[in-house]
């Protein structure tokens, strides 16, 4: 089942992360890792970062589960009702973005100099724009997840990136080297524009005409329809919100060090977020509407067959999600140096700034080991309504990521690895949390023997691509991506739990 269902998910994801990645690396050649990087990551990023905590992990959670138990009717109203709510939190919180903007730096971006922050000032502007369309995709997008128009949903940044990317472009050429933050600015407001359009057009495909669906709304009473209590949403928020405020927390203490700080670990993040992305978060997607339909209903210990379906889905949901995370951490951890070079050493990117990139993606890279178990603990802790616990972890994990942060600031000056080294060791934190917590759904799901050969290997191969030379960049690539395979290969040879999960 992951399998079939993935393909066109992964070529389309691919895709979309790829050319993520070209506007990093078109954003490191024209603008470097310096105060101005800063102000525009910060800018790019914000409105989809924001709206991530906000509403769209959330939204899966709720979602999901919810639709799954009602009538199309039903599922169009709910959709409808929260469209409204969301347009009004997304003006509030750009109208907090316009006159708060000092507050707003002073807490992402502490390290920009005064030059700096007046830019970002003006530079929030334009993520303030940007919020309500930001959160209306998130709501389109999971109606697309519910219904596994997994084209739709993967597609639909294709179109934001290329925009981005084609404003970087005219600012690496030189072509407005007065105004760049106003040029990439308008590419990211008309890419936010013209992902609304592809989207409305995927859902006017599987809903039919918006008048059709209103007039079928009204017809069965869509006042009527249930909706979740507000607790519900409220602790959906939090256990959605609060692992993205972990990379976020880093990112801005890393920008304590001075301008450019937080441009390099943004980049650093990259090199592990495309795998988490691509891989780690596509799995538990895809597992997603499986689980919750294994628990949706009835009581497992007294239906062994339910019981039975609920452990085939989550066993093939963390054994995928370890492997993928196992191969890329090799992959990371092994070639950082040269994969640093071939993403970001270009154009205004200085050696040493790529240096530093490298070295603290390596170290990040293994975070993905807790985030793959972290991705698949929340999708089962959202299916069975049971996300308070996951709060409780991610709050204590920003409590030590902020407690590790502040005792290496007070020896010293802080800088991008030992803030990646706390963010390990947070995450890894909430992950051992949840796994005690949920020991007894996951009594005969997680099989030490499904789990060691993919760790071992990645370790192992880790540990030796890093006391060769550095290749270049292609060659590098190149043994990236067989580090990787390689992992992968052993896991496949010696874990019986992932050749069934790719049976199916």
């Amino acid at each position: 089942m992951f399998l079939r269902a993935g393909l066109v998910s992964l070529a389309l994801l691919l895709a979309s992360r790829l050319l993520g990645l070209l506007r990093e690396s078109v954003q490191a050649a024209a603008l470097g890792a310096t105060g101005l990087a800063d102000v525009a990551v910060l800018m790019l990023t914000l409105p989809d970062l924001l709206t991530g905590i906000l509403a769209a992990g959330a939204l899966s959670y709720v979602l999901l589960p919810l639709w799954a138990r009602q009538q199309a009717a039903e599922q169009a109203a709910t959709q409808i009702r929260l469209l409204r709510w969301l347009l009004v939190a997304g003006v509030a919180s750009g109208v907090v973005l316009v006159l708060a903007p000092e507050l707003v730096t002073a807490v992402l971006a502490p390290g920009l100099s005064d030059i700096g922050h007046a830019t970002a000032h003006g530079a929030l502007v334009w993520s303030a724009a940007a919020m309500p369309l930001a959160l209306v995709a998130a709501l389109w997008t999971t109606r697309l997840q519910h219904g596994r128009d997994f084209v739709g949903m993967y597609g639909a940044n294709l179109v934001v990136n290329v925009c981005i990317v084609g404003a970087l472009l005219l600012v690496a050429l030189g072509g407005s080297a007065s105004t760049p933050i106003g040029l990439v600015g308008g590419g990211l407001l008309l890419g936010m524009v013209l992902r609304l359009a592809w989207l409305r057009w995927r859902l006017h495909r599987t809903d039919g005409p918006p008048a059709r669906v209103e007039r079928d709304i009204a017809q069965r009473g869509a006042r009527s329809v249930g909706f979740p209590a507000a607790s519900i949403w409220l602790w959906a928020l939090a256990s959605a919100g609060l692992p993205l405020l972990l990379p976020l927390l880093g990112r801005s203490l890393a920008s304590t060090s001075g301008e450019g700080a937080l441009t390099t670990f943004n980049y650093a993040w990259k090199l592990v977020e495309l795998p988490l992305v691509l891989a780690i978060q596509l799995v538990a997607t895809l597992a997603f509407p499986g689980i919750a339909a294994a628990f949706v209903a009835g009581d497992a210990a007294l239906n062994p067959a339910r019981r039975e379906q609920q452990v085939r889905a989550l066993r093939g949901a963390f054994v995928l999600a370890w492997a993928l995370a196992c191969a890329a951490a090799a992959a990371i951890a092994g070639m950082a140096p040269a994969l640093a070079q071939l993403l970001f050493g270009w154009g205004r990117m200085t050696p040493e700034a790529v240096a530093q990139v490298a070295a603290w993606g390596r170290i990040g890279a293994w975070s993905l080991l807790p985030q793959a178990l972290l991705a698949v603990l929340l999708t089962l802790m959202a299916s069975t309504g049971r996300l308070r616990g996951a709060v409780g972890a991610y709050l204590g994990a920003l409590g030590l990521l902020l407690l590790l942060g502040a005792l290496s600031y007070a020896g010293g000056r802080l800088d991008g690895a030992q803030v990646m080294w706390a963010l390990n060791a947070a995450l890894s934190a909430a992950a051992v949390a949840l796994l005690v917590r949920e020991r007894d759904f996951l009594r005969g799901v997680l099989v030490f023997r499904d789990l060691l050969p993919a760790l071992l290997a990645a370790v192992i191969l880790a540990a030796l691509a890093t006391s060769l030379p550095t290749p270049p960049r292609l060659p590098g690539l190149g043994m990236a991506v067989g580090l990787a395979l390689s992992v992968l290969l052993v896991a496949w040879a010696l874990s019986p739990g992932l050749r069934e999960a790719l049976r199916r």
